[in-house]
Protein backbone atom coordinates (compact mmCIF):
# COMPACT_ATOMS: atom_id res chain seq x y z
CA UNK A 1 0.00 0.00 0.00
CA UNK A 2 1.32 3.58 -0.83
CA UNK A 3 1.27 6.01 1.94
CA UNK A 4 -1.20 8.79 2.46
CA UNK A 5 -2.23 11.63 4.83
CA UNK A 6 -5.67 12.50 6.03
CA UNK A 7 -6.98 15.00 8.97
CA UNK A 8 -10.42 15.88 9.95
CA UNK A 9 -11.30 18.63 12.93
CA UNK A 10 -13.85 18.05 15.39
CA UNK A 11 -15.88 21.07 17.72
CA UNK A 12 -15.59 19.45 20.92
CA UNK A 13 -17.39 22.24 22.00
CA UNK A 14 -20.84 21.60 20.20
CA UNK A 15 -20.38 17.85 19.36
CA UNK A 16 -20.03 18.61 15.58
CA UNK A 17 -17.66 18.57 12.18
CA UNK A 18 -15.60 21.61 12.55
CA UNK A 19 -16.56 22.68 8.68
CA UNK A 20 -14.75 25.64 6.82
CA UNK A 21 -11.61 25.27 9.38
CA UNK A 22 -8.35 26.20 7.27
CA UNK A 23 -5.77 23.66 7.34
CA UNK A 24 -1.68 24.30 6.02
CA UNK A 25 0.63 21.17 5.47
CA UNK A 26 3.87 22.14 5.92
CA UNK A 27 7.40 19.40 5.28
CA UNK A 28 9.72 20.36 7.40
CA UNK A 29 13.36 20.47 6.13
CA UNK A 30 15.78 21.64 9.65
CA UNK A 31 14.52 24.54 10.54
CA UNK A 32 12.93 24.98 7.33
CA UNK A 33 9.08 24.77 6.29
CA UNK A 34 7.81 24.23 3.10
CA UNK A 35 4.02 24.68 2.17
CA UNK A 36 2.82 21.49 0.53
CA UNK A 37 -1.25 22.19 0.55
CA UNK A 38 -3.57 24.54 2.11
CA UNK A 39 -7.37 23.15 2.37
CA UNK A 40 -10.62 23.67 4.36
CA UNK A 41 -12.45 21.23 5.56
CA UNK A 42 -15.78 19.95 3.96
CA UNK A 43 -19.47 20.04 6.16
CA UNK A 44 -17.95 16.65 7.59
CA UNK A 45 -14.89 18.05 9.00
CA UNK A 46 -12.80 16.38 6.61
CA UNK A 47 -11.08 17.21 3.78
CA UNK A 48 -12.53 16.95 0.13
CA UNK A 49 -8.98 14.63 -0.59
CA UNK A 50 -6.16 13.67 1.31
CA UNK A 51 -3.94 16.16 2.15
CA UNK A 52 -1.06 14.14 1.18
CA UNK A 53 -1.72 12.34 -1.57
CA UNK A 54 -0.21 9.10 -2.62
CA UNK A 55 1.43 10.79 -5.72
CA UNK A 56 3.18 13.01 -3.10
CA UNK A 57 4.13 11.13 -0.46
CA UNK A 58 7.68 10.73 0.95
CA UNK A 59 8.86 9.97 4.31
CA UNK A 60 10.05 12.42 6.94
CA UNK A 61 8.66 15.65 9.45
CA UNK A 62 5.10 17.38 8.67
CA UNK A 63 3.77 19.51 10.42
CA UNK A 64 -0.43 20.33 10.16
CA UNK A 65 -1.09 24.17 11.07
CA UNK A 66 -4.84 24.31 12.00
CA UNK A 67 -6.07 27.87 11.48
CA UNK A 68 -8.49 27.99 14.90
CA UNK A 69 -8.45 31.64 15.96
CA UNK A 70 -9.47 32.66 12.77
CA UNK A 71 -12.51 29.56 12.71
CA UNK A 72 -13.38 30.22 16.47
CA UNK A 73 -13.80 33.82 15.58
CA UNK A 74 -16.30 32.81 12.57
CA UNK A 75 -18.37 30.71 14.77
CA UNK A 76 -18.86 32.86 17.10
CA UNK A 77 -16.83 31.08 19.77
CA UNK A 78 -14.16 33.63 20.72
CA UNK A 79 -15.20 35.62 23.54
CA UNK A 80 -13.66 38.94 21.11
CA UNK A 81 -10.19 40.34 22.12
CA UNK A 82 -7.30 37.55 22.58
CA UNK A 83 -8.06 34.10 21.96
CA UNK A 84 -7.01 31.42 24.18
CA UNK A 85 -5.79 28.97 20.88
CA UNK A 86 -4.99 30.68 17.31
CA UNK A 87 -2.67 28.29 15.26
CA UNK A 88 -1.70 24.97 16.37
CA UNK A 89 0.99 23.05 15.23
CA UNK A 90 0.88 19.50 15.00
CA UNK A 91 4.01 17.88 14.52
CA UNK A 92 4.57 14.60 13.32
CA UNK A 93 6.80 12.02 11.31
CA UNK A 94 5.94 9.27 8.53
CA UNK A 95 8.40 6.81 8.22
CA UNK A 96 6.23 4.26 6.16
CA UNK A 97 4.45 3.74 3.37
CA UNK A 98 1.14 3.44 5.09
CA UNK A 99 -2.61 5.65 5.75
CA UNK A 100 -1.94 7.87 8.38
CA UNK A 101 -4.76 10.13 10.13
CA UNK A 102 -3.98 13.00 12.22
CA UNK A 103 -7.39 13.89 13.63
CA UNK A 104 -8.22 17.40 15.87
CA UNK A 105 -10.70 17.64 18.31
CA UNK A 106 -11.10 21.01 18.86
CA UNK A 107 -12.83 23.64 22.13
CA UNK A 108 -12.17 27.38 22.14
CA UNK A 109 -10.00 26.15 25.22
CA UNK A 110 -8.17 23.02 24.39
CA UNK A 111 -7.68 20.81 22.09
CA UNK A 112 -6.01 17.08 21.24
CA UNK A 113 -4.51 14.79 18.67
CA UNK A 114 -3.26 11.23 18.17
CA UNK A 115 -2.82 8.98 14.59
CA UNK A 116 -5.99 7.77 13.50
CA UNK A 117 -6.85 5.25 11.75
Amino acid sequence: MAGYLTTHVLDTARGRPAAGLAITLFALDGGARRALAEVVTNADGRTDGPILPTEDFAPGPYELLFHAGAWLRAEGLADGGTLFLDEIPIRFGLAEDAHYHVPLLLSPYGYSTYRGS
